[in-house]
């Protein structure tokens, strides 16, 4: 899952212990500065072994006094903060060791005494960086190789509880291993050698300004608009890595002047992708203002299939800087990071930039118009065979994202996942076709972005919104009963996908025997089978079932998630066999036999299926090519 990517919302305060609704005047004192600058001194010397050393100074008064680290991640939208990853926490007052408690409630939370003649407490403590199978999501994953380490920097901070993010000015240090360079979107003071020395941010713009560094490493300017330059900056384990070839730079710099025409306005005074090329800190992207924490495979940029397969993750994050940090939905903003988010908008903060992100996929050129339509067509796939919409909606898909975001791939089509970000994308081209048709092609999709998100060219101020809100801006740019449309979307429930933008783009869903090139690459990438619109099941490369379709072929005759597939109609299993066997079925009365292992059991099953291999596809219909005209670039 890539980040993801972001509201007005009500400020829910957490105050001591406990997380309550702020009463005014308690949200009025939240928003008053904190006293003092706190100090963050990160020693990345043995990020390497994956440890990073962390030295605090936080001013403070005597009495009882709350810390806190951070829990709830923007762009995470979970509780997800790695604190199971700090070990060796010693808190000090003028040389004495303090004892801290862990409140009984909150893992996160933490309580101490402050004595009297104090002004000012040391924490020091190390993030082990877990490796590659350890953690979780995101920032809670792997983060540091031998080469190369990427600082979230919510994961090496304590603070005081009771002030807004925005009222705690941090002065942050970082000293780097011997050569490594780096990259971040905080301004550097000084650097002495190995030591860089940043300017005094908020807290809330440290933990939104994430560095990577690494003794690979290489900077690309991407735009050099004097308003906001872009800039692509890599690190890898290995410099072959770093191989950015002519048509890729074209493509990402076409990337930058398509979004900034797209919204017409830049929030942030320069913007670095961090890009991180390894394959040994997870694939995934997490969107901040003024960058992206991108890691992806160790041959994105060496690899066809690779970058046809992830090309979208840039362009999506980059999307996130106008949606989801600039304009956020009213309930995921919270005063600090240890207010509980509300997600109800994911399909905006989401669902919008995942349409985006695609859109401008293939307005950059990274996808030819044909891939474009490919990317849809999956998706179109996806969710119109997702049986789960029979009994959860997409909106209980992002409500429910602190259940969905776990979900994995077991069971999938019937429990839904994270679709607020597939069928949010089929959501919006739907908003989009239904504007260009209202309108008789004068407006579209585009011109409502630009009024929502391209307002106050280079304020960096985040602007909540409601959904009320977003309704009043689709009226403006074409009058309809937008909420009624929205609604009857969102909250459906039934056998049907309730969205038609492909139909009213001018195409229509189709399979086909043969694989598209997108279906192709993601083979090859992932080394599994999709065989959902077929028999009736995935496949990784092991030759373990990942998802069954609920109610298909595969499920009728027994199949469920985990079970691993021994052989085809008598012969050792493979991908090739399995596919073999499928098409030899193809309008014969014989049934496929399987032999599969369920745990130390093995069984005989036959799964009565005749119709062949099934890609989706694209397939033209009536009207004009709307698809064409959406993924076109902009004059």
């Amino acid at each position: 899952m890539f980040a993801r990517a972001l509201l007005s919302w009500s400020v829910v305060a957490a105050l001591g212990a406990a997380s309550v609704q702020a009463a005014p005047a308690e949200t009025e004192a939240m928003d008053q500065p904190y006293p003092g600058t706190l100090t963050l001194k990160l020693d990345l010397t043995d990020a390497p072994k994956k440890i990073f050393r962390v030295t605090e100074s936080i001013p403070v008064r005597p009495g009882p006094l709350t810390l806190y680290y951070p829990k709830w991640i923007p762009g995470e939208h979970i509780p997800s903060g790695p604190v199971n990853n700090v070990s060796g926490l010693i808190i000090t007052a003028n040389g004495k060791q303090l004892p801290w408690r862990r409140d009984l409630r909150d893992m996160y939370t933490l309580h101490l005494e402050v004595p009297e003649g104090t002004d000012a407490l040391q924490v020091q403590f190390q993030f082990l960086s877990p490796g590659e199978q350890g953690g979780g999501l995101y920032g809670a994953g792997a983060s540091a190789t031998p080469k190369l380490a990427d600082v979230e920097f919510n994961q090496v901070v304590f603070y005081p509880a009771g002030f807004y993010a925005s009222r705690i000015e941090v002065q942050p240090t970082v000293t780097l291993p011997k050569d490594w360079k780096f990259a971040s979107a905080l301004e550097v003071q000084n650097q002495a050698g190995a030591e860089v020395a940043f300017k005094p941010v908020s807290l809330e713009k440290l933990v939104d300004s994430p560095l990577v560094t690494g003794e690979y490493f290489k900077r690309v300017q991407l735009g050099a608009d004097s308003k906001g330059p872009v800039y692509l900056d890599m690190v890898a384990d290995d410099p072959a890595s770093l191989k950015l070839s002519d048509k890729q730079e074209a493509q990402h710099k076409a990337l930058a002047t398509q979004t900034v025409k797209l919204f017409g306005a830049r929030h942030y005074a320069h913007y670095d992708f961090l890009l991180t090329l390894s394959d040994h800190n997870g694939s995934f992207g997490l969107e901040h203002t003024q960058s992206s924490d991108d890691r992806l495979p160790a041959n994105f940029l060496t690899d066809d299939n690779v970058y046809q397969w992830a090309a979208f993750v840039l362009p999506h994050e980059f999307v996130h800087s106008w949606n989801g940090k600039f304009r956020r939905p009213h309930d995921l903003w919270t005063p600090n990071y240890n207010v509980p988010m509300q997600s109800d908008l994911l399909w905006v903060y989401e669902g919008l930039t995942n349409y985006y992100g695609e859109v401008l996929t293939a307005r950059s050129g990274m996808w030819t118009p044909e891939q474009y339509r490919e990317w849809i067509a999956e998706t179109q796939a996806g969710m119109t065979y997702r049986t789960g919409r029979q009994w959860r909606s997409m909106q209980d898909t992002a409500d429910a994202v602190q259940l969905t975001a776990f979900q994995g791939s077991n069971w999938l089509n019937r429990q839904r996942g994270t679709d607020y970000y597939p069928e949010g994308t089929l959501l919006w081209l739907d908003v989009d076709t239904r504007i260009r048709e209202l309108s008789h092609d004068k407006r579209s999709l585009d011109d409502f972005v630009r009024a929502f998100h391209g307002i106050e060219d280079g304020s960096q101020v985040p602007h909540t919104y409601t959904f009320d809100d977003l309704v009043a801006t689709l009226n403006k740019v074409q009058p309809d009963d937008w909420a009624a449309f929205l609604h009857e979307r969102l909250d459906y429930t039934g056998d049907q996908l309730p969205e038609h933008g492909v139909e009213h783009a001018g195409w229509k869903l189709g399979f086909e025997e043969q694989p598209s090139s997108l279906q192709k690459a993601i083979e090859a990438v992932r080394h599994s089978l999709n065989l959902a619109y077929s028999i009736g099941f995935s496949v990784n490369g092991e030759g373990k079932l990942t998802d069954v379709q609920w109610g298909g072929p595969a499920f009728k005759a027994g199949l469920v998630p985990g079970v691993k597939l021994v052989a085809v109609n008598g012969r050792d299993y493979s991908a090739d066999a399995l596919k073999d066997a499928i098409k030899a079925a193809k309008g014969k009365g014989g049934p496929i036999q399987l032999l599969v292992k369920n745990n130390e059991f093995y069984s005989t099953v036959s799964v009565d299926y005749h119709d062949g291999m099934r890609y989706p596809h694209l397939v033209r219909a009536t009207g004009q090519d709307r698809l064409g005209q959406i993924a076109a670039p902009l004059k």
